[in-house]
């Protein structure tokens, strides 16, 4: 042994010579110590449990992937003034820009809008169709009609498919935030008909959008025409 109490190199501690002197090797392993056959199936129940998490977690995942937005009332006391508009076409003028790129669901979109519009009331001679080549268009056009300020309302529509770079989230977030502007500049309602999506499938089963920017719009429309008319009482 060393002076400083430990071992000198190849010196065993004096246990280890102990049992070697008896014949004893190593020291018998503690029965709370797994052998090895025994570790085993333990190492295999944590394998498969590992292997099973993520089967749950994608689940999980696909529950909320699926998930859309649901339309409801707000509830209002009675002793308050509430001020609410009605997708009511009539006397309305309605402008329409549209993106003819991804054409094919353009198309059904638009043709989805047109029969809401007419659905409320809104005469053909009152309805003015803007094409322009694509999403990032649509707010130079939306833009354009209500500055005329012969629309009541304008409808943009179209659609954005998810591709393999970053043009998805540049195009979908500057068409929302153009469209907006266009609303908040000049005061005519519009409304946001793009979809923006991951598959074509996808914007297969949201046709509907067209109508439902539409009905909006003329909400909009309506609950503003209401504003103006208090503010001059």
């Amino acid at each position: 042994m060393s002076a400083t109490g430990g071992f000198w190199p190849g010196e065993a501690p004096a246990a280890e010579e102990k049992h070697a002197e008896n014949g004893e090797g190593w020291p018998e392993p503690r029965e709370d110590e797994a052998t090895e056959g025994e570790a085993e199936p333990h190492a295999a129940a944590v394998a498969e449990t590992a292997e099973a998490e993520p089967e749950l977690e994608a689940d999980e995942e696909a529950e909320v992937a699926t998930a859309e937005h649901v339309p409801g009332e707000i509830d209002i006391p009675d002793n308050v003034a509430v001020l609410e508009g009605s997708p009511s076409g009539a006397d309305r003028t309605v402008g329409v820009v549209v993106s003819r790129f991804n054409g094919e669901i353009s198309n059904q979109l638009l043709s989805s809008a047109l029969e809401a519009l007419a659905a409320a009331g809104v005469s053909e001679e009152r309805i003015t169709v803007m094409p322009v080549p694509g999403a990032f268009e649509l707010p130079f056009g939306a833009m354009a009609l209500a500055k005329t300020r012969r629309y009541s309302c304008v409808v943009a529509l179209g659609c954005v498919v998810r591709g393999e770079t970053a043009h998805f989230e540049y195009i979908a977030g500057e068409a929302a935030s153009g469209l907006q502007l266009a609303g908040l500049e000049t005061g005519v309602p519009v409304s946001f008909g793009v979809l923006t999506v991951d598959t074509a499938e996808q914007a297969e089963a949201r046709l509907d959008k067209g109508a439902d920017a539409a009905r909006a719009a003329l909400e909009m429309a309506d609950l503003f025409a209401q504003l103006r008319q208090q503010a001059k009482a």
